[in-house]
């Protein structure tokens, strides 16, 4: 252990909706753990204090997407992005868990020692380029799943001869005037179809150009059921109610449309064909390839990506880009899109633990080459956790159950004097498959630097929450993979 080292029991990394969420669990359900978080940026809320660009929103009900011990109490169903970071903010000051966070602090390696059982964890402080030193029995990852410096970024030809501004959204500039611009937008994922309808209402122009489409399905802006009960039931009960409902009814329609692919499509499109009329090609502007849930279905409030396109302040440009012009992009088809500002909503660069590094003993770790044990510990890894929400469902949802998860794991420790957990997997008897099973490019580009899931349900990463509630609530803690000594 290096000089200065400060200990704590438990280290969490990363001050999000998920770290702050982790440790709202650990101040009330094990008080007996101290803990701390550390925090890259300047502030909390991770993705919620990245992405500023306009119109910036949740993609699931905020019923779901909210903490089940902190109820939402906004009318908005999908939450805008200065609503989430205040209630993440207010979250952590009411817990009093915003006391243990340590701003500016970017992690960049993880060491195990099995002789002192713990971690010493290296950070930089991003303000004084100072490198410190945390120790912990423990290490939770709640960083999230992608580069936060670096969003990704095709090569497109001709990019330094345009002569406006190209910018990321990831990483959109503040006071960036386009009011009465030509606006074109690459994308067609979640980002782009909430940053259209927004950019509609100032600019002069807005295009999404697409290379092909992307199921979209649009939501309530509010919940009916949640409206309803409010006017006999108190905020808070109402909340419970609606978010088991929404529960159910996101299990419901995933299931359903994996299980009747054609059927979940006819019905997208039908809702695509009722928002924008019988003359606009459905086809080639909002039917996918694949089937629904292969990739991430893009959610919008009440049609308001359909309604900008519908009354001819947006449009959808379906083709492939062959270079930037000084004016605009060129497209394989031969037509030109004018622009004085060009959006890349071209999606993430995925990156598992923020990039830490991490070694064991001494031994560096090949972070793909292991897998996940019910979807939080990594085989032959000791005291180790990472927090990966649904993909198919509120990210919060899992988060939830793995912090709870996590909480009885650590509980089970203290009371049976064990201070190493390891899960054992028998790599040679598994069949392994990817850690996510979508074929979205950022996935694709990414999926190799992840672990992998095996074939039996202790190491399968479900996206089911009642298969992960039995798993992560229900089962014991021990069972026959996880060693603690």
């Amino acid at each position: 252990m290096t000089n200065g080292t400060q200990r704590v029991d438990i280290l969490i990394v990363g001050a999000g909706l998920t770290g702050i969420g982790l440790a709202r669990h650990l101040q009330r359900e094990c008080p007996q753990d101290s803990f701390a978080l550390l925090e890259s940026r300047s502030a909390i809320g991770g993705t919620w204090d990245l992405f500023r660009y306009p119109g910036v929103r949740s993609d699931s009900d905020m019923y779901t997407f909210s903490y089940g011990s902190k109820p939402w109490l906004a009318k908005q169903s999908l939450g805008d992005g200065t609503r989430i970071r205040n209630y993440i903010t207010e979250a952590a000051a009411e817990a009093g868990v915003d006391k243990h966070i340590r701003f500016q602090h970017k992690v960049v390696s993880a060491r195990w020692s099995s002789d002192d059982a713990c971690w010493t964890v290296t950070a930089l402080r991003t303000d004084s380029n100072e490198t410190v030193y945390f120790s912990c029995n423990f290490l939770m990852m709640c960083c999230g799943y992608y580069d936060y410096e670096n969003g990704y970024a095709p090569n497109f030809s001709g990019t330094d001869r345009f002569s406006g501004q190209v910018i990321h959204a990831q990483h959109w500039p503040e006071g960036l005037d386009f009011a009465n611009k030509r606006v074109v937008v690459i994308g067609s994922g979640a980002t782009a179809v909430t940053l259209i309808p927004e950019l509609a209402k100032q600019a002069k122009h807005t295009v999404m150009l697409q290379r092909s489409p992307t199921y979209i399905h649009s939501h309530p802006v509010e919940d009916s059921w949640a409206v309803t009960l409010r006017k006999f039931l108190p905020n808070t009960w109402a909340f419970r109610i609606t978010r088991w409902k929404q529960v159910a009814a996101q299990m419901f329609g995933y299931q359903l449309a994996r299980r009747f692919p054609k059927l979940a499509r006819n019905s997208l499109l039908q809702q695509a064909r009722d928002a924008l009329g019988a003359d606009y090609d459905i086809e080639k502007h909002f039917t996918p390839k694949y089937n629904p849930w292969d990739q991430r279905v893009c959610a919008v409030p009440e049609n308001d990506l359909f309604n900008a396109i519908r009354e001819q302040r947006a449009e959808v440009v379906t083709d492939k880009i062959t270079n930037f012009t000084e004016t605009g992009i060129q497209l394989e088809s031969g037509n030109a899109l004018e622009a004085d500002i060009i959006v890349l909503a071209t999606g993430l660069n995925m990156k598992y633990l923020g990039g830490a590094s991490v070694t064991v003993d001494g031994q560096d770790i090949d972070l793909s080459s292991h897998f996940v044990y019910r979807g939080i510990m990594l085989s032959d890894l000791p005291n180790l956790g990472q927090v990966f929400g649904y993909v198919n469902s509120s990210w919060t949802l899992k988060a939830e159950l793995i912090s709870k998860y996590v909480c009885r794991l650590r509980n089970h420790m203290h009371r049976t004097g064990k201070r190493i957990a390891t899960p054992r997997a028998d790599a040679n008897a598994m069949q392994a498959s990817p850690f996510l099973d979508l074929s979205s490019g950022y996935v694709n580009r990414g999926m190799d630097s992840f672990p992998k899931q095996g074939d039996s349900s202790l190491w399968r990463v479900y996206q089911n929450y009642y298969l992960d509630f039995f798993n992560l609530r229900i089962r014991p803690i021990r069972d026959k993979v996880l060693e603690l000594k």
